[in-house]
Formats: structure tokens, C-alpha cells, sequence
């Protein structure tokens, strides 16, 4: 199966989605101060979109694969560890100078979906 690696992350990131939207919902219920509860459902919903968004692009790598694909759902997935993994820590842990990481992840990211551009712009 090609691209299984990426699968397989997309599939990981998709549970880590719903067990952290689950464990934000009920057991964070709270506990946490609402700027910290905030910055949890931030990650979450950004984790998300973006798990969605590297399932769009593995599905449509299998019938057009284009370089730049891979490059964007590597800046995808190291955004979303960053940015997202940056606010769980922070709010779990209080520790606001995880803060600094969270526009790296989010940088990132963008990045990811200027990959996805510039691999649009250069098909024929």
C-alpha cells in the first residue's frame, strides 16, 4: 500500500483527536482555568482539521500524486505535534512557556498548505 506510513499516522492522529476532545470534554471539565481549557480545544480543533486535510491529500496522492504532496503533509503533521502537542502540554501542565512553541507548530502548518499551493500551481 503506498503512502501506508502516512495512513497510518492520519489514523493515529484521528484517534489522539477524539480521546483528547473527549478527555478535554469530560474529565477536564472544570479543572482547568478557562484560558487553559480554551488553548486545549484550540489544539484539538487544529489537530483535526488538519488530520482531515493530510486524509484528503492521501486520498488524492493515490490517483494524483504530485511533488510537493509528501512536503506538505510532513509540515502538516510536525505543525500539528508542535502547535497542537504544545497547547495539550501547556494546559495540562500549566507550564504557559510551552506557549513559545505553538506559532513554530503553527508556521508550520502554513506552511504545509503553501507546499500544497506551490504543488498545485507546478502540475500540468
Amino acid at each position: 500500500m503506498q503512502d501506508r506510513g502516512w495512513w497510518l499516522g492520519a489514523a493515529l492522529s484521528g484517534a489522539v483527536v477524539v480521546i483528547a476532545g473527549a478527555f478535554g470534554a469530560h474529565a477536564l471539565e472544570g479543572q482547568l482555568a478557562p484560558r487553559l481549557a480554551a488553548a486545549f480545544e484550540t489544539g484539538v480543533r487544529y489537530q483535526a482539521w488538519h488530520t482531515l486535510a493530510l486524509l484528503a491529500v492521501l486520498a488524492w496522492r493515490a490517483s494524483h500524486p504530485l511533488a510537493g504532496q509528501r512536503l506538505a503533509m510532513a509540515l502538516w503533521a510536525a505543525g500539528m505535534a508542535l502547535f497542537a502537542g504544545s497547547l495539550y502540554a501547556m494546559a495540562l501542565s500549566g507550564a504557559t512557556g510551552l506557549g513559545m512553541v505553538t506559532p513554530v507548530g503553527g508556521v508550520l502548518m502554513i506552511g504545509g498548505w503553501l507546499a500544497l499551493a506551490g504543488a498545485i500551481l507546478r502540475a500540468r
